[in-house]
């Protein structure tokens, strides 16, 4: 079968791959990293989510065959599916490599936050439990960041546990433009049992609550411009849901509540860099 290179890189789920790795990159140099530094640990972040989404693609050509995804390269037949497999492997070695180059208890981070993503593409997506992968690895992203910054103190349980509200709020944000495609091809994840309504309301609920945490977790009072980065969340939020909803009823897919998403986790790191309050 031949392919393209355009091909692959839609199977690598491009847009949230860059989005995290910018998110990455913006962080490490918040914490003081050096040009290598952010080229290690975002290198590292960019082969974690190419691995992800190669993965996940090659796991579900099926049940995206079976809903007529013609988005998805393996599923219209665009790129061989074993060759998308190969490639999730080789990001995944490419990942641990680089994340080896942080040092060791960086990179212990770096791989726990790859299996447990790994875990979400098989088999913890099609359970209750999906929205726990998110919550982890995207806990332990800014901890390895922190950590591999040579002679910085533990990463703030406040850090970490914005990570992990504003991955768990991503998961709710992701699944809902392919909620009917997940339930009729037998995905059962928290998203789907919640419906449309309820994985709004969590992911509005979670993002919040990452920005908030962002505010109120450093020492000191609460910056002014903290506490204009939880109005603009709480604005460009619902934003997102309206104009996702409104493409969703002309028939296409309402990716625009995953775009407020990641335009609130970028407005989130943009202000921990803007405050010199990370660690």
């Amino acid at each position: 079968m031949s392919w393209s290179f355009r091909a692959l890189v839609r199977a690598s789920h491009p847009e949230p791959a860059v989005a995290v790795t910018t998110v990455t990159a913006l962080l490490a140099w918040g914490v003081g990293h050096d040009g290598a530094g952010i080229a290690k640990t975002a290198g590292a972040i960019f082969a974690s989510q190419l691995a992800i989404g190669w993965v996940n693609d090659w796991l579900d050509a099926d049940r995206d065959r079976a809903v007529g995804r013609v988005d998805k390269p393996v599923a219209a037949g665009a790129i061989d599916r074993r060759l998308i497999g190969r490639c999730g492997l080789a990001a995944s070695v490419a990942c641990v490599l680089v994340a080896l180059s942080t040092g060791f208890p960086a990179a212990l981070l770096m791989i726990a936050a790859l299996v447990s993503a790994l875990l979400y593409d098989w088999p913890l997506k099609l359970t209750p439990l999906s929205v726990l992968p998110y919550a982890v690895s995207f806990g332990l992203l800014p901890a390895f960041v922190v950590v591999a910054l040579p002679g910085a103190p533990a990463p703030p349980a406040w850090l970490v546990l914005a990570g992990a509200l504003l991955g768990a709020g991503a998961h709710f944000a992701n699944a809902l433009p392919d909620l009917d495609d997940d339930t009729r091809t037998g995905v059962r994840g928290l998203p789907q049992r919640l419906g449309s309504a309820g994985s709004r309301l969590a992911a509005a609920v979670l993002l919040l609550a990452a920005t908030v945490a962002l505010v109120v977790g450093p020492a000191g009072p609460p910056s002014w411009a903290g506490i204009a980065a939880v109005l603009v969340a709480a604005v460009v939020l619902p934003i997102g849901w309206y104009v996702g909803r409104a493409a969703a009823a002309r028939g296409g897919r309402p990716v625009a509540m995953f775009q407020s998403v990641m335009a609130v986790a970028v407005i989130d790191v943009v202000l921990l860099v803007a405050s010199g309050r990370v660690v």
